[in-house]
């Protein structure tokens, strides 16, 4: 099926945060473009959510009075895609605070994860930071970054970076109640 490229396949129409997949940061064919992105129909030939919200004409699910649907039956909390937890709240939060309050803190929260990639990642840790990202508040990724700045790395190897935010990162998530881990 093709679908209707969307404005903005950072968030997804059923409530994904696209920007924050480790897919959408894959190179080559498996690169995910975000929700209806250029060649989404590619990596993704069925959705049903997307094909739902496409044909009733909405962007999001959270616009239908149907919301939520039996779509949303088949992901629940056992599914190792972690980043399904909080469709619901970040729907919620899109719809409560509106869209372009909510794609401006997304995108600050995908700069911040294109620079924990850029600046503290050993090849290994790209998921763990896009999982982190995922599930943290935005104050306390902004309190990370902030900490991480103040660290003196010169003459530090890629291994302690890597250790000094992953420590940071686990703290923070163990304070929340947050568990950064991928179930299986």
């Amino acid at each position: 099926m093709e679908y209707k490229n969307r404005e903005y396949p950072q968030f997804a129409a059923c409530g994904l945060n696209c920007g924050l997949c480790p897919r959408y940061y894959t190179e080559g064919q498996s690169r995910c473009p975000g929700c209806a992105g250029e060649g989404f129909s590619d990596v993704h030939p069925t959705c049903g959510v997307l094909s739902c919200c496409q044909r009733k004409g909405f962007e999001y699910c959270f616009e239908c009075d149907e919301f939520p649907c039996k779509k949303y039956d088949l992901t629940n909390e056992t599914d190792s895609f972690v980043s399904h937890m909080n469709k619901f709240r970040d729907m919620d939060k899109a719809k409560r605070i509106g869209m372009d309050i909510y794609k401006a803190e997304l995108n600050e929260k995908i700069a911040i994860l294109e620079r924990l990639i850029n600046d503290y990642n050993d090849n290994r840790r790209k998921g763990y930071f896009c999982l982190a990202v995922n599930l943290l508040e935005l104050q306390d990724l902004r309190s990370i970054i902030k900490r991480l700045d103040c660290v003196d790395f010169s003459g530090a190897t890629m291994k302690q970076k890597v250790s000094a935010a992953v420590e940071l990162f686990d703290d923070v998530a163990l304070q929340r109640g947050i568990s950064i881990k991928l179930r299986k």
